[in-house]
């Protein structure tokens, strides 16, 4: 049987600012089992809870969260073996979402879906990012 671990930030972590979001809704901001972290999809939401108007500026605040969680589980970018990202208008979206993806996501490329949806969780947000990542144990 598979031991299942769920991730509890700091409540003053730099980057989510506290766990008040994951409680709210009641979800973990990543779960790992049987040797996967799956990390749940990420916003361009910042630690002081605004959102940045900028769409590179919001992909960059999502990645970062994403970042961030992967280090609290001793992990990086190279360990993520598949990527999900939804796209309010991926037509306006698509080549500043590749930029900033590529200074996150050098090498070992995951692999990726990429879909477009109707909205996200509000109305000011333009992208969500999910991941799963493999552990080193």
């Amino acid at each position: 049987m598979s031991k299942i671990e769920r991730l509890r930030l700091p409540e003053d972590d730099a980057t989510f600012g506290s766990n008040r979001i994951f409680d709210l809704f009641q979800y973990s901001p990543a779960v790992t089992a049987n040797g996967l972290v799956f990390i749940a999809g990420q916003i361009g939401l910042r630690a002081d809870g605004s959102i940045p108007e900028d769409p590179k500026e919001q992909i960059d605040v999502a990645f970062k969260r994403i970042d961030a969680v992967l280090k609290h589980m001793g992990l990086d970018f190279t360990d993520v073996v598949e990527l999900v990202s939804y796209h309010v208008d991926i037509g306006l979206q698509l080549a500043t979402f590749r930029d900033v993806k590529a200074q996150y996501i050098r090498s070992d490329f995951p692999a990726w879906t990429i879909l477009g949806i109707a909205a996200l969780a509000r109305p000011e947000l333009i992208v969500e990012i999910k991941v799963i990542a493999a552990t080193r144990k």
